[in-house]
Order: structure tokens, then sequence, then C-alpha cells
């Protein structure tokens, strides 16, 4: 499975990629078609605590699925971002079974 990290604003610690690495080697379990990962953070220019984001594209055979979620820390938005995109996930291997 191909993993792919982007850095827009900053440059990604080793750390934080290898935790968002190995969240998503479990991720990759929930649908089997998966062939890959598109992770970008963003460090937006704004005020608010709250201006880590992080976007994650898993790419499926067929259609992709990608879940963009904002927060405090990018831990915390990455791990957000994979919350809303296993149900996705679920609902994608639902539809493709005929459930």
């Amino acid at each position: 499975m191909n993993i792919s990290f982007k850095s827009v604003h900053f440059k990604a610690d080793q750390k934080l990629e290898q935790f968002i690495s190995e969240k998503l080697e479990k991720l990759a379990k929930v649908h089997d078609g998966i062939i890959g990962f598109d992770i970008t953070l963003k460090l937006e220019n704004t005020d608010k605590p709250e201006n880590k984001t992080a976007e994650i594209r898993a790419k499926i055979r067929g259609n992709d699925a990608i879940a963009c979620k904002t927060a405090k820390t990018f831990e915390e938005s990455a791990d957000d971002a994979m919350d809303a995109l296993k149900k996705q996930l679920i609902k994608v291997k639902d539809k493709v079974r005929g459930n």
C-alpha cells in the first residue's frame, strides 16, 4: 500500500508521519480494495488555535474517499479525518456487497 505525505506551510516531523502511517495501516483493514493514501497536512493562516488541517484521500478501485478535518493538533485532525473516512469506507464496502 502506498502512503504519500504532503506538508503545506511547514515541514512534517517524522514522528507525525509515523503516527499517521500506523493508524492508516489499521484503517486499511476496513476495506480490502484500498490502493493507497494521500495525506495533505496544512497549517492554516488564522488566529484561531484550530489551524491544523489534515486531508486524507483513500484511493480505492472505482472511486476515492476523502475526509478533511481541522483541529488544534495534527494528530487530532488526522484522527478525526480517519474516523470520517472509516465511515465512508464502510458505506462503500456495503454498497459494493449490495447491502
